[in-house]
């Protein structure tokens, strides 16, 4: 079988985007994998939202082999996923004003922790809002967006600002506004995103940096293993009875 020459463009695009996220943020990366280990040596907490397909890259750093186990997924009902049906709702819920603020004052979080919100536009109410109140409660934010929309989109929160306008730290994904890489002369639409890919590379990028910043530090990363590995559920079953008290994704 001949290969997709569309398959490989795409395969282009998305390490192109990769090659260009790993030196252009590669400052704001070390910067929040900083920020995670401060807080995690300071007894603190790790919060990750997103929404829509944004919830993948945070869900994808969350109870995560090789990854922080004080990592909480911070779940907005309706959101998370294409399960809620049907599934325009969970875009519908994006632009709903007050909601961020309600999922917040009943959360965990606590002052000093902190809160990477993702969200590829940034333009939303729910995104701008988390950041907004999440800021206004002590958390310190890290949002993981690209800056392209905030040039070529107008803002659907009151206030017209952007997600990236409320974070501590921004990791830009440059992703192009529409998230397509690829068009075609039969093909009406442009298809072939990449914001799943290059976003979760930041969102690890950004772990292996904080778990680089403990180590610096003398403090054991809290890290946890793969469960189909001899050894990986006792290894886990320690950790989370050792930090118990900072997860909350098994309560």
């Amino acid at each position: 079988m001949s290969e997709s020459k569309l398959a490989g463009q795409f395969f282009d695009a998305a390490i192109g985007l990769l090659q260009r996220v790993r030196d252009e943020e590669a400052g704001n990366v070390a910067a929040a994998g900083s920020a995670i280990a401060d807080t995690v040596a300071a007894g603190g907490r790790l919060f990750a939202f997103g929404a829509g397909h944004s919830s993948l890259a945070a869900q994808d750093v969350v109870y995560r082999a090789g990854g922080l186990a004080l990592m909480n997924l911070l779940a907005v009902p309706g959101t998370v996923g294409v399960d809620v049906t049907p599934a325009t709702l969970g875009s519908a819920l994006e632009r709903v004003d007050g909601l961020a603020g309600a999922v917040l004052d009943s959360s965990p979080a606590k002052p000093g922790d902190v809160l990477v919100i993702v969200s590829l536009s940034g333009r939303n109410s729910l995104p701008v809002e988390m950041a907004m109140n999440a800021r206004a409660l002590g958390l310190k934010v890290i949002g993981v967006t690209s800056l392209a929309y905030t040039s070529g989109t107008k803002s659907r929160h009151v206030s017209g600002t952007f997600l990236r306008d409320h974070c501590d730290i921004v990791l830009d994904s440059k992703i192009a506004i529409g998230d397509a890489e690829l068009t075609h002369p039969a093909i009406e639409a442009p298809f072939a995103p990449a914001s799943t890919v290059v976003t979760s590379a930041l969102m690890q990028a950004m772990m292996a940096a904080a778990a680089e910043s403990l180590a610096e530090r003398g403090v054991e990363p809290p890290l946890l293993r793969s469960g189909n590995v001899d050894g990986g559920h006792e290894w886990n079953g320690r950790v989370l009875e050792e930090y118990g008290e900072r997860i909350f994704f098994r309560r």
